[in-house]
């Protein structure tokens, strides 16, 4: 198994913390401390990218545990592995190289390049055009309630410091988020409306994720874990045999307590809230989950949002959805999904299971 030579760098994303908070978060990103986190904290290692050669251990149970925590994609984002430390290595450098092609806010990546386009065709990475064409077929099945060209609207928005754009400005830009305009073609990608913006944030820690995984079985690991933020995937059960406990964050209390934990193996368990970035101005609240319709954060009685699925791309092609729909048409979509569970915690407090759930609620 080869990972491609990259370089770590931090793509944003949601969930955003200062380096100031990042130690005291770590502990509980997805995976609580209760269920046997590993407490290691490590900046990413200068170039630790790379090929992986050589023969690896005859048997994974070979295999030392490794563990990076490291402040990527403006999040805490955790890998835990048995494996060869050589791979740990590449898969850091695995997660720069994703950040370099996908990031929006970076000029030279493939989604920087495509925005600044004005309508012209560009030439991308084989994983820019993969994930883009995975995207659109989950902008046609939410009837665009997940558009990968919201790009238009989250360029005004700020989170972080608190910016509320003009409503002129939201109005103009909301003409120009119709996925329809995107055309892939083999590694060749065309925005048919030259205002359009590309955004992968909703879904690219998803397919990260599948990524990593991937790459860890395919290296021979038998046993770890990825959490990317919101984005927690498994890999076989805990050394001990037991199936991994993925905690689902309090989205009242999101630093300290979970309000349910899923058994998971060889499972991805995806949970988005309007917790992971907002802020309040002149009395009003305004989350990070826009709607594609008024370029506003989505009006919803739904906090937080839950899908456990064998790949994690679904778990965040379907949460964010799950919030324009609201409380109980997301639960019968879930239900009417084959090959998803969920949940989903409701404004008023309240916690639903889809029919084939069965997380342990507390």
């Amino acid at each position: 198994m080869t990972w491609e030579k990259t370089n770590a760098n931090v793509l944003a994303g949601s969930v955003p913390l200062s380096r100031r908070r990042f130690l005291g978060f770590a502990a509980v990103a997805g995976l609580t401390a209760a269920f046997g986190l590993p407490g290691c904290s490590a900046e990413p290692e200068e170039n630790p990218s790379g090929t992986i050669e050589g023969e690896l251990p005859l048997s994974p149970q070979e295999f030392e545990e490794q563990t990076r925590t490291v402040f990527l994609f403006d999040t805490v984002v955790t890998l835990d592995a048995y494996c060869s430390k050589e791979t740990m290595d590449a898969a850091v450098g695995r997660c720069g190289y994703f950040e370099s092609i996908f990031s929006r806010t970076r000029e030279s990546s493939d989604i920087g390049r495509i925005n600044e386009a004005k309508g012209e065709p560009v030439e991308v990475a084989p994983e820019t055009a993969d994930i883009i064409t995975k995207a659109l077929a989950y902008c046609e099945e939410s009837e665009g309630r997940f558009d990968i060209t919201i790009g238009a609207a989250t360029t005004l928005w700020d989170f972080k410091e608190g910016v509320v754009p003009k409503a002129s400005a939201l109005e103009k830009a909301v003409k120009h988020i119709d996925y329809t305009k995107v055309l892939v073609d083999g590694t060749t990608v065309q925005l048919l409306d030259p205002k359009a913006k590309l955004d992968l944030g909703g879904i690219a820690k998803g397919y990260i994720a599948d990524d990593l995984c991937r790459g860890f079985i395919e290296a021979g690991c038998d046993s770890g874990f990825v959490n990317l933020g919101g984005n927690v995937k498994t890999i076989g059960l805990k050394p001990d045999g037991s199936p991994w406990h993925v905690g689902v964050q309090d989205p009242n209390d999101v630093h300290d307590t979970v309000v349910a934990a899923v058994y998971s193996q060889d499972t991805s368990v995806v949970t988005s809230g309007l917790y992971e970035r907002r802020f309040e101005k002149d009395g009003k609240d305004y989350w990070h989950i826009l709607d594609p319709k008024t370029g506003y954060p989505v009006e919803t009685d739904l906090v937080s949002a839950t899908i456990i699925s064998d790949a994690s791309l679904d778990g965040d092609g379907y949460t964010k959805p799950l919030f324009m729909m609201g409380k109980d048409e997301a639960i019968a979509w879930i239900n009417a999904k084959p090959g998803i569970e969920g949940m989903v915690v409701g404004s008023d407090g309240s916690i639903v299971q889809s029919n084939g759930c069965s997380a342990d609620l507390y």
